[in-house]
């Protein structure tokens, strides 16, 4: 591995020339917020050119151990060759037509023997397409305008719905805004103010089954369980846990099943596709085979690309039959008990964790107060790239072998011995350029 020369003082030359030519034509400089400048430290690369397995490249050379992969969407690794290669072939038989192809079946019933619960499925191309239609069909099941989202959970969607509800509703109407209602996580009471306040006027609640914390004390059968005593559907969010808390989703682990459910993520290796499922009663509202009023679900031009439903059943084979969620977990627990012994070494154990899920590992970066602080978080992400690690968060792929993982402690272990050092001194001693920030925020 080649990471960036650390006694250079600009290692980053080609990207940072890109990078102010990419925003005099891109708004933010890039087509994603999570992988803007504002981001990511000073002491980064500014754009990846090429990646095999968890290895990417920059546009100067620079190598780098890559964790979070596509925001958590390369599951079994960039360029993944059983994948790649069922895609191909689609692509030289033509990759959308004026009618179905044969693949919308074959895709769709693969993906029903992988996730039980479903009765039907719909496919699109990202998350915020799949929650939009279960938005849009819980709403015409129930009559109802109000959507009920957990507070505590980061994203659901870039529509308006969801947008007005955040720190940033730029744009969006009031009605809108005031029409997205929240409740906390594992929060009873919060959820029974709602259904009080709004009494016969919530059409659906929404959330991730779980994501740092876990369900306590029955909570999410308990959920369910209280909105369809008030009405509304239970709609759980599973981007990020469907197919890596399990093969089946996290509502096997926790044995519940939802009214709708939303996929995507890592359900192509990277390639657009995410899918609705749910209830027949529900689901066939989008459909032609029944007398009610019609919901326009979900019907995009590229909505069922052949080369990506293609991706989506090689994918699926893989999960199916060479233990990667196993893999998953077991990376994600060998990265955990290297990095806290690395952290409790460096005499920085309450500042920097691993939280969550082995299969999914974020990490804390506290101040010397143990408040979460960007600065210093951003100064763990400048020391990790120093040493050719792209951490942005600890969540392992397919694809990360014991080596990637000894060679990121290693890389950890040196950085957070700047940590302590910044602690202190003062981070603004060791920190290059600014401290990144939420991508939510009013002002730019």
């Amino acid at each position: 591995m080649n990471p960036p020369d650390q006694t250079c003082a600009a290692p980053f030359d080609n990207g940072k020339a890109l990078s102010r030519r990419a925003h005099e034509l891109i708004p933010g400089g890039c087509h994603t917020y999570a992988k803007g400048d504002d981001q990511f430290p000073q002491l980064a690369p500014a754009f990846i050119e090429r990646g095999n397995g968890c290895r990417v490249w920059d546009l100067d050379g620079n190598e780098y151990i890559e964790y979070g992969m596509g925001i958590r969407a390369v599951t079994l690794g960039h360029g993944f060759a059983p994948v790649v290669e069922a895609a191909a072939r689609q692509m030289q038989l033509g990759t959308n037509f004026v009618r179905p192809a044969p693949l919308e079946v074959a895709c769709a019933e693969r993906f029903l023997e992988l996730v039980p619960t479903a009765d039907m499925v719909k496919f699109s191309k990202d998350g915020s397409d799949a929650l939009d239609g279960a938005v849009r069909l819980a709403r015409a099941y129930t009559g109802r305008d109000y959507v009920a989202i957990c507070g505590d959970h980061p994203f659901f969607s870039t529509s308006d719905w969801f947008i007005g509800s955040t720190a940033m509703p730029a744009g969006v109407p009031q009605w809108t805004r005031s029409h997205t209602l929240k409740f906390g996580y594992n929060d009873r009471g919060s959820v029974e103010q709602l259904f009080e306040r709004f009494p016969d006027q919530i059409a659906c609640v929404i959330l991730e089954a779980a994501r740092l914390e876990e369900p306590q004390d029955g909570f999410l059968p308990w959920l369910k369980d209280v909105s369809h005593r008030y009405g509304a559907l239970f709609v759980l969010d599973e981007m990020i846990t469907g197919f890596r808390w399990h093969v089946s989703g996290a509502q096997h682990v926790y044995g519940i099943q939802p009214d709708l459910s939303t996929f995507g993520k890592a359900l192509a290796n990277g390639f657009a596709l995410s899918a609705l499922a749910g209830r027949r009663e529900i689901m066939r509202l989008g459909g032609i085979d029944h007398d009610q009023e019609r919901v326009f679900l979900l019907s995009t031009t590229h909505g069922a690309e052949t080369h990506a439903l293609a991706a989506g059943i090689a994918t699926m084979e893989v999960y199916r039959n060479q233990g990667v969620v196993e893999h998953l977990y077991r990376q994600g627990e060998r990265l955990r008990a290297g990095v806290t012994a690395a952290a409790q070494s460096a005499g920085v154990a309450q500042q920097v964790e691993c939280v969550g899920r082995p299969c999914c590992l974020l990490f804390t970066a506290r101040d010397q107060e143990g408040r979460l602080s960007q600065p210093f978080r951003t100064l763990f992400l400048q020391e990790m790239i120093r040493r050719g690690v792209l951490a942005p968060s600890f969540v392992v792929s397919f694809a990360h072998t014991d080596r990637d993982i000894d060679l990121t402690i290693e890389a950890a272990a040196a950085a957070l011995r700047v940590y302590r050092k910044a602690l202190e001194d003062g981070v603004e001693r060791y920190l290059v350029g600014q401290p990144v920030k939420p991508v939510f925020r009013p002002y730019a």
